[in-house]
């Protein structure tokens, strides 16, 4: 058996590769560069791109089952071209935004085309990554060890993308996750003052927080460039998540988040506890833990801060 993992070097997808093979899984990594993609020795790493499904027949002969990278654009035909290739089950990479109510265009209509297929299916829905510190915070931070903030006290429940890989690789081995969607966060509600503290700790090193304006902050990350310019409207609030103008509101503890590389995710689904441990697998609104499908314990914020400490000097 064989399963195709598309969008093999991003931050899940290439923890899902090194956990199926882990599993003893034949696994065929899709990527763009083959030449440059790093995967761990045992994928067969083959060239193919989502966005242009024309490149994919070759990749999906012989494949089983499927890990699916969210290509809105394309989905129909990616979920069309998996059916006659004779695939069984296809994982996708979705959004909590999607459980929230919140994305009804991007992720919502991947889920569609999947389910509309007829194969098996599994939904794994993250919220925060952890890894959008890194985007947002690490070059103020390797430049002078300051994170410029206008909410301190935002509330988030971050997920390890290690956490996501691993919930993803067993809901593609395992059986008993067809047709559920999994609604994952982290095992601890941190603010953005506490995360910023976790990292400094991971670095051994002292982090100044510039408390700021939200419009200066704005105008910090317009200025820094890469994935916060292009993201910062969003998660400072002048646009909701469609894209849609709004006013930023200056005394708001939360906002919205974003998974892996596009407008993927939420900071945490509304009415989940803030400022505590969380002491179940699942709570009442259904978003779970890793554990809850991996029977593993997640990994806290620290432990990705410790993971990522090298990307921050």
């Amino acid at each position: 058996m064989t399963i195709l993992v598309t969008g093999a070097t991003g931050h899940v997808g290439r923890h899902v590769v090194a956990e199926l093979l882990r599993a003893g899984e034949s696994v065929r990594a899709l990527t763009r560069r083959p030449d440059t993609a790093g995967l761990p020795a045992g994928a067969q790493v083959v060239q193919g791109d989502l966005e242009r499904p024309g490149t994919l027949p070759d990749a999906l002969a012989g494949v089983e089952k499927m890990f699916l990278f969210p290509v809105l654009e394309a989905a129909e035909e990616v979920v069309d071209l998996a059916v006659r290739a004779g695939v069984r089950r296809i994982v996708v990479l979705s959004s909590a935004a999607v459980t929230a109510g919140w994305d009804t265009e991007y992720h919502l209509p991947v889920e569609r085309a999947v389910e509309a297929s007829g194969l098996e299916w599994t939904h794994v829905r993250p919220g925060e990554f952890a890894v959008n510190s890194l985007y947002m915070w690490g070059p103020s931070i390797r430049a002078d060890r300051t994170v410029v903030e206008p909410f301190p006290d935002r509330a988030g429940t971050p997920v390890h993308e290690w956490d996501i890989a691993e919930v993803v690789a067993t809901a593609l081995v395992e059986d008993g996750h067809v047709g559920t969607a999994h609604t994952l966060s982290g095992p601890r509600t941190l603010t953005a003052r506490e995360q910023v503290a976790a990292i400094a700790e991971a670095l051994g090193e002292q982090i100044r927080l510039d408390e700021t304006t939200v419009d200066r902050a704005r105008a910090f990350y317009h200025a820094q460039g890469g994935w916060a310019a292009a993201n910062a409207d969003f998660l400072l609030g002048y646009e909701d998540y469609s894209g849609v103008e709004c006013v930023p509101d200056e005394d708001r503890s939360g906002v919205g988040s974003i998974a892996d590389e596009d407008r993927s995710g939420v900071d945490h689904v509304p009415g989940e506890p803030s400022g505590e441990e969380r002491t179940a697998s699942r709570d009442a609104q259904g978003t779970i833990t890793a554990d809850a499908v991996t029977g593993r314990p997640p990994r806290p914020y620290t432990t990705w801060a410790r993971d990522h400490a090298a990307d921050f000097r």
